[in-house]
């Protein structure tokens, strides 16, 4: 794990969700996020845990700005750029909610679903994601390519790993689950995919899918790699 560096005060009052927000460069997105989450979850006590790593456009001191109006944010600094499900484990030891949402900063998962998600979670499941590809479910602005070497890491999952066969997008960011699905769980993913780690080691008996529409990025370029593809590659072999 990670050694945080310094995050701001921890909020006192009790909470219902934390939605974990990793970033790295997300000044901009983030401007337009915390507001839409404000909106979206304004019936939920709720607070916004961002994990950032080391940006030099000054995410983490504008998420600390927007605190003094919203008072419901964490920002956990980190000392450099060290992935993705690392952020969202730090993030995890951040909260203080019994339910966990983890979502991409860049305005690719749209908070407007949150509210459905958590719905799910008070019906009794314990595991809830947001997915391209269940009926309803789409992708905006990718290339044929793109949309092939997904859908190819899928398969290979679902080939390899029987237990996320239950899940259509085992390649999503953007889920929500209850904290005892993952207490007492070691979880060391690789690279950026930590739902397939928690889907495989995770503790829960339902799972449940939500569609919704994967736009593209507004700023900025994606994390896609040929180091994030060998970092998947070796994640799966972990855990086989």
């Amino acid at each position: 794990m990670t050694q945080n560096n310094s995050c701001s005060d921890q909020i006192a009052e009790p909470v219902t969700l934390s939605v974990i927000v990793p970033t790295f460069m997300e000044k901009d997105s983030i401007a337009e996020l915390i507001p839409r989450l404000e909106s979206s979850l304004k019936t939920l006590d709720f607070e916004v845990v961002i994990v950032d790593d080391a940006s030099i456009d000054g995410t983490a001191e504008y998420a600390e700005d927007l605190n003094r109006s919203y008072s419901n944010i964490i920002v956990v600094r980190r000392g450099g750029k060290l992935g993705l499900s690392s952020a969202v484990l730090d993030g995890f030891k951040r909260s203080r909610a019994e339910v966990l949402a983890v979502m991409d900063a860049d305005l690719q998962h749209p908070p407007e679903l949150l509210p459905h998600m958590y719905a799910k979670i008070k019906e009794g499941y314990d595991l809830v994601v947001a997915s391209r590809y269940v009926e309803g479910g789409r992708i905006q602005g990718w290339s044929l390519g793109r949309k092939v070497l997904s859908k190819g890491a899928t398969m290979l999952a679902h080939l390899l790993l029987p237990e996320t066969d239950k899940v259509s997008d085992i390649m999503s960011g953007f889920f929500m689950l209850k904290r005892d699905a993952i207490n007492k769980v070691r979880l060391n993913p690789v690279g950026f995919k930590i739902l397939l780690e928690i889907v495989v080691k995770g503790r829960y008996n339902s799972l449940a899918e939500l569609p919704y529409t994967f736009t593209s990025r507004r700023s900025g370029k994606s994390n896609l790699s040929i180091k994030e593809v060998w970092d998947y590659l070796v994640h799966i072999c972990r855990l086989l």
